[in-house]
């Protein structure tokens, strides 16, 4: 039963990989707004900011890097609008194959999709200046905790992807998610905010990432932040799961 889940996920996988090798415009397009946040806060705004870094990019990337997440992840929700709309899972649940394997080639789609996002978006972060000391673990344990946050985010727009009724509906929620890192330390130190914003910004989930990812870039020692993140994300991507799961079975059934 793995062995035939896991098969049909991976053919799965390949046709909906193909079908964004063939639209490269939709990974950049998804790089292109973070990419211009970045540009416009380091070099308009990053004089007037005063974070206690040498390097307004170096404290910037880590909330970029969540933005670029984001903001990708509405194409999951719109690939899967477009896939119901045009019968595509009625017609795969014809056929034996998994059930559930074609929509666990979604999210791996847009796991891919996103992390490419990800590097287009460093890479562009390196040739204005961003510098880091992490080692290896460090790089790794930045990239185990942006994987579990796009997993996190990616389950969210299953939901409205397979319940939306329209295209617009379908990618519209991921507008607060792209808006929450304005209210957290991603862009500004959150001592900087006034009381009640101050204490929503310390006591959601985007600071506690965002500091997670800038400590270990700056090979900090790891505080209580990575571990509040972990919790964050891995308590989002079950909750999101599930719901998830259960909706699809309901639209399929």
């Amino acid at each position: 039963m793995t062995k035939h889940f896991l098969g049909d996920t991976a053919v799965l996988l390949g046709r909906s990989l193909r079908h964004i090798s063939r639209s490269p415009d939709t990974i950049i397009t998804t790089a292109i707004m973070p990419i211009a946040f970045m540009l416009l806060f380091v070099y308009v705004f990053g004089g007037a900011i005063q974070t206690g870094s040498d390097s307004y990019v170096n404290y910037l990337l880590p909330g970029i890097l969540v933005i670029t997440i984001a903001s990708g992840i509405s194409y999951t929700a719109f690939r899967l609008f477009l896939d119901m709309q045009g019968g595509i899972f009625e017609r795969f649940q014809s056929m034996p194959i998994a059930r559930s394997s074609v929509l666990w080639a979604h999210v791996l789609t847009s796991l891919v999709a996103n992390l490419t996002s990800l590097v287009v978006v460093v890479l562009v972060a390196l040739l204005m200046g961003f510098r880091t000391g992490a080692g290896l673990l460090g790089w790794l344990a930045v990239a185990g905790i942006l994987v579990l946050f796009t997993l996190a985010l990616t389950w969210i727009a299953v939901v409205p992807g397979l319940t939306a009724k329209s295209v617009d509906g379908a990618s519209a929620f991921s507008y607060p998610l792209i808006f929450l890192p304005f209210i957290s330390s991603a862009f500004v130190p959150t001592e900087t905010m006034p009381g009640p914003v101050r204490a929503f910004a310390e006591h959601q989930p985007v600071t506690s990432i965002v500091n997670a990812l800038r400590d270990l870039f700056t090979q900090q020692p790891v505080d209580s932040d990575i571990w509040t993140a972990l919790a964050w994300c891995g308590g989002i991507l079950v909750v999101a799961y599930v719901f998830a799961d259960i909706t699809y079975r309901r639209r399929i059934s």
